[in-house]
């Protein structure tokens, strides 16, 4: 019976005793909520949330089935910007202070005072750097000093960090350090040339965390090469990349690549996003077998600016028969506009009619519309069709499942393609309203 007693007496201290994440933003009327999520190199796994308090404060308390690694905190959205990555070894709670300017300040929490103290001093003394080479100062006996502590600060911060999960982040984040004076240009090539050499991309402590996508876009932005426009010079960037993170796990390169595939479309190069993916991405889709992926890459491919629109027939009347045609063999128009719309859809009501009475402005044989009713029936379309006469009306049956609309990567209505006389894309206009600027600005 004592033991018993005495076993029910710890359990609490078993299944209850925790350690806690705490912290405070500002300025707090910016922040809401917190979601905390243990990281994986293959997936987010959900722990807890807390709503902050009216001083921007949060509590988040972890139990002890909280293992030790890596913890992602997202404190707003879009959450792939807006969170925190926090060291958790098991041992102690942590707190910190967040604000836009200064970022996060750790009041608590060896690992995560180790790291951040590291990335400030090494921060310091590459700005030293930078200034030297700025002034073009030829003491390089000043260099060799800066050399020297940059050495024995990495040194030093291994040394305080062994046995610790922030070892893993000291040591990949290595910089080149030169062993004889260098003047800029044999500096800079050669940081470029060793940017990776100390990146271990089949850690798993670095593949939990937000260390690898910063280093890959810090190289593929940052690094640049003497003769070669933004795309050239991505394009080497990312070809670079890629042999070195050659022994990645599949899903490794695929996640990062991925991301890279995103950026570069969001910031308009397309050139670059499409040889993102026929490079490597598609190829390891193939591999993980993940169709929607390779859907997705070779959707956007196929609308990509300066391509030639997806072909596709449709049924329209001609000396009062119906004819099938195709869009390649429409002819007499300078440009050709297809909005893909429903008749259930309200922003659609809105936009078209104000399409069909902008084309109505413009010179005789500049623009034909051909306009895309994705419909789970016909009725409503039908009808509606008729305060459209001048465009050519096509059904597209199966509403979301449509053949023309899924070659087109169509997610949302109304979605607008501007065409060439050659049937090639030249904008993808987000609306009507951006749609009229177009010919506008023209």
């Amino acid at each position: 019976m004592k033991r018993l007693i005495f076993l029910i007496a710890i359990i609490p201290n078993i299944f209850f005793g925790q350690h806690t994440i705490r912290g405070t933003f500002s300025p707090a009327a910016d922040f809401k909520a917190v979601l905390l999520y243990k990281i994986t190199p293959s997936k987010l796994e959900y722990i807890e949330n807390a709503m902050l308090k009216e001083d921007g404060s949060f509590e988040l308390k972890l139990d002890s089935t909280a293992t030790k690694g890596m913890y992602k905190l997202i404190y707003a959205l879009p959450e792939d910007e807006h969170f925190i990555d926090i060291i958790y070894n098991g041992n102690e709670d942590i707190e910190f202070t967040f604000n836009l300017n200064d970022n996060v300040v750790y009041k608590s929490s060896k690992e995560n005072k180790l790291i951040t103290s590291y990335m400030h001093s090494m921060a310091m003394i590459q700005q030293s750097i930078n200034n030297f080479y700025a002034q073009k100062s030829e003491d390089y006996k000043v260099l060799e000093s800066i050399f020297k502590t940059q050495r024995e600060t990495q040194t030093n911060f291994e040394g305080a960090a062994l046995g610790t999960i922030a070892l893993h982040f000291i040591e990949a984040n290595r910089f080149y350090i030169p062993e004889k004076q260098e003047d800029v240009k044999t500096y800079m090539n050669n940081l470029e040339t060793h940017f990776f050499d100390y990146v271990d991309f089949s850690n798993e402590v670095l593949q939990s965390s937000n260390f690898l996508r910063e280093r890959m876009f810090n190289y593929v932005f940052r690094s640049s090469h003497e003769g070669l426009d933004d795309v050239s010079n991505y394009k080497k960037n990312i070809d670079v990349f890629y042999k070195a993170m050659n022994e990645a796990p599949l899903n490794i390169k695929s996640n990062l690549l991925l991301e890279l595939w995103e950026r570069m479309g969001k910031d308009g190069f397309e050139e670059v996003a499409n040889y993102i993916a026929d490079s490597y991405l598609i190829d390891i889709a193939k591999l993980q077998n993940n169709k929607d992926l390779v859907y997705k890459l070779t959707t956007f491919r196929n609308i990509s600016i300066g391509r030639k629109a997806p072909d596709f027939s449709f049924e329209i009347k001609e000396n009062n028969k119906n004819t099938i045609k195709k869009l390649s063999e429409l002819q007499g128009a300078e440009n050709y506009i297809i909005v893909f719309w429903s008749s259930t859809c309200a922003h659609c009501l809105h936009e078209l009619p104000q399409l069909h009475d902008f084309i109505k402005t413009q010179e005789k044989d500049k623009l034909k519309v051909i306009a895309i009713g994705l419909e789970g029936e016909a009725n409503n379309w039908s009808d509606t069709i008729t305060k459209f006469p001048d465009f050519i009306n096509v059904f597209g049956e199966g509403k979301w499942e449509n053949v023309i609309g899924d070659d087109y990567g169509v997610t949302a209505t109304p979605t607008y393609f501007i065409l060439n006389k050659d049937k090639e894309i030249i904008a993808r206009p987000d609306d009507v309203v951006a749609l009229k600027a177009f010919y506008q600005k023209d």
